[in-house]
């Protein structure tokens, strides 16, 4: 009776396990056309007005959430990178590289506001953040960050990296976290000073491109293309705990704390998915088969939708088909 108990147990517990698995699971929903051509780069997502914003060579791309339906587009720039929000003053700050500009827009009519000239070249990333209510760019060409007043809309200082920035998450109380490729390292910011308290090394992680952060458990998640890894980094250590194997041209990373998931999303057609079994342990749950070259992404935390955007290409090369931007949606099954 004993064994038949344990038996019974044991494929309960195998069955859970599965379920639960299954539950990780993401598939394709459905796609969503975007109007225009060029290349993109990053994609937003502003949760409290459910809207997505996505960079998409001279023009941004917005869609709203709850329809999934393209609201509007906001363009005449020259070279789109990155997008943040500030929702206290109803304004989006857009990186327009090629410009040397960032571009403030009313979020409600996406309308431009203004362009705000910026010292440093190159301007790529961008986030808002909320302790210190300052825009942050990061520039890769010239090794730096620019700091704008959102309220005065200009930019009151730079901040010299010490290499080319690439992604950035701020943890809300203070402090920027940000990767630099060319020195597989990161920074971390102290926003009320505008100076750089620490430098991690992130080996074996190489060329680190995206991050995200579990803000609860104080982790950060770096994605690296030269080794193919995403490195769990311990923030009061800077010690890197797990380096997990992720496909080959990653970009961005994401981190779901509902779900406790990892994603990153990989120019090769793939998106390597992680479980977090405990904060200083994580496993493969998912190879996400996607699309050539869809590098980016977000996810919606509310519905927990993945969002990637990505052109059709010519087959066998970079050359993008006219015509065929748009978001591949992933949904959990």
């Amino acid at each position: 009776m004993k064994k038949i108990a344990f038996f019974f147990l044991l494929n309960a517990g195998l069955f859970l396990g599965l379920s639960n698995a299954s539950a990780q699971n993401y598939v394709l929903d459905k796609t969503i056309a975007l109007p225009g051509n060029g290349g993109y780069d990053y994609v937003f997502i502003d949760q409290p007005n459910h809207t997505l914003y996505a960079s998409h060579g001279t023009e941004v791309n917005v869609v709203d959430l709850k329809t999934e339906t393209v609201k509007g587009t906001i363009g005449d720039m020259k070279g789109v990178h990155g997008i943040a929000v500030d929702n206290e003053l109803n304004k989006g700050f857009i990186s327009d590289g090629k410009a040397d500009e960032v571009i403030v827009f009313d979020i409600k009519a996406l309308a431009v506001i203004t362009r705000i000239p910026l010292d440093h070249k190159g301007a790529d990333a961008i986030i808002f953040d909320p302790y210190s209510k300052k825009v942050f760019t990061f520039n890769g060409h010239s090794s730096s960050s620019c700091v704008i007043d959102p309220v005065l809309m200009k930019q009151i200082a730079a901040i010299d990296m010490g290499g080319a920035p690439e992604f950035a998450v701020a943890d809300g109380k203070g402090t920027i976290y940000n990767n630099l490729e060319d020195k597989s390292s990161l920074n971390v910011i102290d926003t009320k000073t505008l100076k750089i308290t620490k430098n991690y090394t992130l080996s074996p992680c190489g060329g680190p491109t995206g991050i995200a952060m579990d803000k609860a458990n104080q982790k950060l998640f770096t994605v690296c293309r030269e080794n193919k890894g995403l490195s769990v980094v311990d923030i009061p250590t800077g010690k890197v705990i797990q380096t997990l194997p992720i496909g080959a041209g990653v970009d961005a990373v994401v981190y779901d704390p509902a779900q406790k998931i990892l994603v990153a999303s990989n120019g090769d057609g793939t998106a390597s998915i992680f479980k977090q079994n405990t904060p200083d342990t994580y496993s493969a749950a998912q190879t996400l088969t996607t699309q050539y070259r869809a590098k980016t992404m977000a996810i919606d935390l509310d519905t927990h939708k993945l969002y990637f955007p990505v052109a059709d290409y010519e087959q066998g090369t970079k050359t993008m088909k006219p015509g065929t931007f748009k978001l591949l949606v992933y949904r959990q099954q």
